[in-house]
């Protein structure tokens, strides 16, 4: 199934783009993106714990369910002041 991947901040720089269309398997969950991205760049490995998710701009779990068309947006922690 299609969803599209959207990137921010380190992920967007290990990954070399901040957006794209992607192929992952039909029952695929939010978490099961790091596998595709750690096809392109093994350093994600480093941020497994600490990558978040939203679908379709909530927040979801990492065991969250994907579906056909689905907007998938990586968030590494960030920090501000």
């Amino acid at each position: 199934m299609k969803v599209k991947l959207k990137l921010f901040s380190i992920a967007k720089d290990l990954a070399g783009l901040d957006e794209q269309e992607i192929e992952i398997p039909q029952g695929s969950i939010a978490e099961n993106v790091l596998q595709y991205l750690l096809q392109s760049n093994p350093r994600f490995i480093d941020w497994k714990q600490s990558l978040r998710y939203a679908v379709n701009l909530e927040y979801v779990s990492n065991s969250f369910p994907l579906h056909e068309g689905d907007e998938v947006a990586v968030i590494p922690p960030v920090s501000g002041g």
